[in-house]
């Protein structure tokens, strides 16, 4: 499937991990990547040499559950990872994007080189730093 040219989806959505979402959109689950964003990995889930964000994983989870609970998820494709998931922005009508939400909630890191078309950054300038 090719994310890049897909439409916007308005889908419910439920949080794997701090920065990654499981949504239903007709019958089928993507796997959603939150563009520009490094949530702490939950244990055992950080690869051997990689440097993963700091903090609390369950807390990015939970923070991300709460943005989404009950709440149908705005989702703009934006490309593929190389595990085959979405990568998107996302956003909720109360609280904006998703990405900004958990950098201002600073539960996740932004990381400016998975931050394709800069669309994170004109989002939330102030915390895509």
């Amino acid at each position: 499937m090719t994310f890049l040219l897909a439409a916007a989806l308005s889908v419910p959505c439920v949080a794997i991990d701090g920065d990654t979402l499981r949504c239903r959109n007709n019958g089928q689950l993507l796997r959603v990547r939150l563009l520009a964003i490094d949530a702490p990995e939950l244990p055992a889930h950080c690869r051997k040499g990689r440097k993963c964000a700091p903090g609390d994983p369950y807390l990015a989870k939970r923070t991300l559950e709460r943005a989404i609970r009950f709440k149908l998820v705005h989702v703009q494709p934006r490309g593929q990872d190389r595990w085959g998931r979405m990568l998107a922005t996302a956003s909720v009508d109360s609280l904006g994007d998703l990405s900004c939400h958990l950098l201002r909630e600073r539960v996740a890191v932004y990381v400016r080189h998975w931050d394709t078309g800069r669309a994170v950054a004109r989002q939330c300038p102030e915390k895509a730093r």
